[in-house]
C-alpha cells in the first residue's frame, strides 16, 4: 500500500513537469506575436518584418507583427515584459529602450536587465556624421578644431530627437573631444535633413538609410560613421574611431526579447530560428544595403553586450546631465 501511494504521488508530481516539457517540444502551436515598440515604416519595424518573414519561411511558424509605439519604445517593451512567458509574445528590443532610456528616465515601467529573457541580437545600424555639402568640414578633425576655436556651444548639432542614438552619439563625441555642441532636437530625421541641407544647422548624426538620396544628390557630405568598421554602402567614409577617437562606437542595435522566465527549450528554438534568419543571404544583403550589420549569437552574448551598452550610455548621460522626465 505504501509503495502504491507513493507511486501515485510521484506520478502526480511528475505530470506538470511532463506537460511543460511536451508543450516546449510542440512549440509553437499557435501564432507568435512579435511586438515592435515603434510605429510602422521606421527602421525597427522594417528590420522586424524582414526577420519575421524569413523566420516564418524557414520554420513554417506563423509570426505576426504588432506595432505598439509610444514613450520612446517603453510602452511596447512594457507589454512584452508583462506577457506570459510561454513564447507567444516576444518583442524587438532596441538600444534606445534597453540601454539608453534607463539612463535618461528616472522611472522606467520595466527593468531591462531583470524583466526580459534575451533571445538574441539581430542587427546594428550605426549613424553617419553628415554636414552640408558646402561646409568647410571635410573631416572629424576639422569639426573638432573649429569647435575648440569658438565659444562653447557655437556649433549647432541637429538630431532626430532627444535621447535618440544621433543625440547620444554627438554627446559622446563632444565628451571624448573635450568640446561642447548646441543640441537642436527635431521630430524625426526628415526635418533635420531639410535644415542641414539649407544651412540652418552645422552637422548631424543620422541613420544611413535616411541619407541615401541626399548624399547621391550632392546636398550633404558624410565625414564619418560610428560603427567599428566602415559601412559597405559608404566604403570611402572613415569611422569616428579611425578619425582620432579609438574605441568610439555607437549603433541603433536591435535584439529579440521575451518575458522573463521563458522555458529554456522555447528560448533555444527562438534563438536558433532567429540566428538562421539573420545569417541568410537574403537578409544579410538587405541589411547591408541599408547600412545595417547582421549580428546573431546566443542569449549570453546578448546579455554581455547589453551590460556594456548600458554602462556606456549611463556614463554619457551622466556626464552630459541629460534627463527626459
Amino acid at each position: 500500500m505504501f509503495f502504491r501511494v507513493n507511486t501515485a504521488l510521484c506520478a502526480a508530481l511528475l505530470l506538470p513537469a511532463l506537460g511543460a516539457a511536451a508543450q516546449a517540444a510542440d512549440y509553437p502551436v499557435r501564432p507568435i506575436n512579435v511586438v515592435v515598440p515603434m510605429p510602422p515604416g521606421g527602421g525597427t519595424d522594417t528590420i522586424t518584418r524582414l526577420l519575421v518573414e524569413r523566420m516564418g519561411a524557414s520554420t513554417g511558424w506563423n509570426l505576426v507583427v504588432q506595432n505598439k509605439p509610444g514613450a520612446t519604445g517603453n510602452i511596447g517593451m512594457d507589454f512584452v515584459a508583462r506577457a506570459e512567458p510561454d513564447g507567444y509574445a516576444i518583442g524587438m528590443g532596441q538600444a534606445a529602450n534597453l540601454a539608453i532610456n534607463p539612463a535618461l528616465f528616472t522611472k522606467m515601467p520595466f527593468d531591462p536587465t531583470r524583466d526580459f529573457s534575451l533571445i538574441g541580437l539581430v542587427a546594428a545600424q550605426p549613424v553617419v556624421l553628415v554636414v552640408n555639402s558646402q561646409s568647410p568640414y571635410k573631416t572629424v578633425a576639422d569639426l573638432i578644431a573649429d569647435a575648440k576655436g569658438k565659444p562653447a556651444e557655437s556649433l549647432r548639432m541637429a538630431s532626430a530627437g532627444n535621447g535618440t542614438i544621433g543625440h547620444m552619439s554627438g554627446m559622446m563625441l563632444a565628451q571624448k573631444a573635450g568640446v561642447t555642441f548646441l543640441h537642436v532636437p527635431y521630430k524625426g530625421a526628415g526635418p533635420v535633413l531639410t535644415e542641414l541641407a539649407g544651412g540652418q544647422t552645422d552637422f548631424a548624426f543620422i541613420t544611413p538609410q535616411s541619407l541615401v538620396s541626399m548624399l547621391a544628390a550632392g546636398k550633404l557630405r558624410a565625414i564619418a560613421v560610428t560603427s567599428k568598421t566602415r559601412l559597405k554602402m559608404l566604403p570611402d567614409v572613415p569611422t569616428v574611431a579611425e578619425s582620432g577617437y579609438p574605441g568610439f562606437e555607437a549603433s541603433a542595435w536591435t535584439g529579440l526579447v521575451g518575458p522573463k522566465d521563458m522555458k529554456p527549450d522555447v528560448l533555444a528554438k527562438l534563438n536558433e530560428a532567429m540566428r538562421r534568419a539573420v545569417s541568410s543571404p537574403e537578409i544579410v544583403k538587405k541589411l547591408e544595403e541599408e547600412g545595417s550589420q547582421p549580428l546573431g549569437g546566443q542569449p549570453q552574448a546578448f546579455a554581455t553586450y547589453l551590460a556594456s551598452e548600458q554602462a556606456k550610455w549611463k556614463a554619457v548621460v551622466k556626464d552630459a546631465n541629460i534627463k527626459l522626465d
